[in-house]
């Protein structure tokens, strides 16, 4: 039976040319009014997923 893609992760997360993994930041949704301008300009930012979860993000878009 062929694979099929996990919507969800497909759409939270982005792959890179060179296959890194990349997400958005957490904490930006809502309460925002606290931070100062530079962390909220770090998290408009991508982060790279890194570790274990790296592995199981994958073979959910992937497959």
């Amino acid at each position: 039976m062929k694979h099929k893609t996990n919507k969800t992760a497909a759409k939270r997360f982005k792959v890179t040319a060179t296959g890194k993994l990349l997400r958005r930041a957490g904490g930006t949704s809502h309460l925002r009014r606290k931070e100062d301008s530079s962390r909220a300009n770090r998290k408009r930012q991508l982060v790279k997923v890194s570790g274990l979860s790296l592995k199981k993000i994958l073979r959910a878009i992937i497959s």
